[in-house]
């Protein structure tokens, strides 16, 4: 199995050693993960045979096949972090002249097959800079299946500067099912702001056209591990119910609801206690991420009950760690589950997101959920590298986080061209 990917470079003639040191590094079984070149077999994901054309050395890394294919690797690693990203004045000059913009970045501009055309998704993407990976998710998305029935909604941090939302607006013209959030909000960390951006968005596309079936929400470091036609099976298959995280909550993290907190750049417990939710049914945890029926959707902008519990959170802490997950458990809110423990769901189970947290990383054979994350963790939740592309892949979820250009690029572009190429063939 492959679990680890790193290159150091100390002088040339110890370059290429290096080198299969590392791959070695990835085949292991963790703790002292030792690797046999024989005894190693590559990984069952299918491969076409246009993906190494398209970026040499991404095969090698997905499925394990390493040799004769050291000097593709070589190259392809020493370009992990991408120094030269677009700036906003790029997306904003390029975008002069849409079509060509289209063309040039990549689009492809017709449906890939009829089963995607009849099942419209939408999505709330929550953003607030990194345009170029913006527009690498937002591409990503539409070059799955470009086509009217899918909906994009794009919510701008309020706080983004001038230009970060001018070049938004520039890419999300060039489009007529990508648009700005008509409401936009100042979102700061772990506070209801975060929340009322994916209910701004909702409003919003319950007010277009498209009959969407499921909403996704996304922000600015996230990227899809699946086509656009796996999802559409994969929401299919949920037949009407909802999938997020959602769990019995236990220890300090009910304080996040128990005090009332207030709002300045930062979220500021005042250890002032407030009164009972205004539901029936106890709390659950989670997280912010969710798949979510129209339905679900519907019910939320217009239940009383709702309404009221919408309010009640918005001084709490991080609320979008615990209001999908509770509102998940309501009998009365479309494709929900019951609150037994019985229903009780992780994020590892949940479609919404694979997310590599440091403090459950470890060794799979001692019971860790996941091995360590190969690029760098940030805020405790992993910002993927290379090395764990086989083990993201072999995920049944939708959406990966977080991935980041500035510390491995070559994470996003073989995930790209994989999807690219698994796309068009399935």
């Amino acid at each position: 199995k492959l679990k680890w990917l790193m290159i150091k470079r100390e002088c040339r003639g110890r370059m290429l050693r290096a080198l299969f040191l590392t791959l070695m590094v990835l085949f292991l079984s963790f703790a002292l993960w030792t690797f046999g070149s024989d005894e190693q077999s590559p990984s069952d994901l299918q491969i076409p045979p246009q993906f190494s054309a398209d970026l040499p050395g991404c095969s090698a890394i997905i499925t394990g096949d390493v040799k004769g294919k050291e000097g593709e690797l070589e190259g392809l690693l020493s370009s992990r972090q991408k120094k030269n990203v677009f700036s906003e004045d790029f997306y904003i000059n390029a975008t002069v002249d849409c079509q060509a913009y289209i063309e040039k970045r990549g689009f492809i501009t017709v449906p890939l097959s009829e089963e995607e055309k009849d099942f419209p998704i939408a999505y709330s993407m929550v953003i607030h800079e990194k345009i170029e990976m913006f527009e690498r998710l937002l591409r990503r998305l539409l070059r799955a299946v470009y086509a009217p029935q899918n909906i994009y909604c794009v919510h701008v941090d309020q706080k983004s500067s001038a230009t970060f939302k001018k070049a938004v607006g520039a890419i999300a013209s060039c489009f007529p099912n990508v648009f700005v959030a008509s409401k936009l909000v100042r979102v700061v960390y772990a506070s209801w702001f975060r929340v009322q951006a994916d209910l701004n968005c909702m409003e919003d596309l319950l007010n277009t056209h498209i009959n969407w079936r499921y909403l996704l929400n996304t922000c600015g470091t996230d990227f899809p591990i699946k086509t656009n036609r796996e999802m559409v099976r994969a929401l299919k298959f949920l037949n009407g119910r909802n999938s997020m995280e959602s769990e019995a909550t236990s220890g300090s993290k009910k304080r996040r609801w128990q005090y009332h907190h207030n709002i300045t750049n930062s979220v500021i417990n005042t250890n002032v206690r407030k009164g009972d939710p205004p539901i029936s049914i106890p709390m659950f945890s989670g997280n912010a991420y969710f798949v979510v029926t129209r339905a679900f959707v519907e019910h939320v902008m217009k239940d009383r009950e709702v309404q009221k519990f919408l309010e009640w959170e918005k001084d709490t802490y991080s609320p979008d760690e615990h209001l999908w997950a509770t509102l998940q458990r309501m009998p009365s809110v479309p494709g929900s589950v019951p609150q037994n423990g019985k229903y009780d769901m992780s994020d590892m189970l949940a479609l919404a997101r694979a997310v590599k947290w440091s403090y459950l990383a470890g060794d799979m054979n001692k019971g860790a959920p996941y091995y360590p994350c190969t690029g760098v963790n940030k805020r405790a939740v992993c910002v993927y590298g290379v090395g764990d592309l086989p083990w993201l892949l072999k995920q049944h979820h939708l959406f990966a986080n977080k991935f980041d250009s500035e510390v491995d690029d070559v994470a996003i572009r073989c995930l790209e061209s994989v999807l690219k190429y698994h796309g068009i063939e399935m």
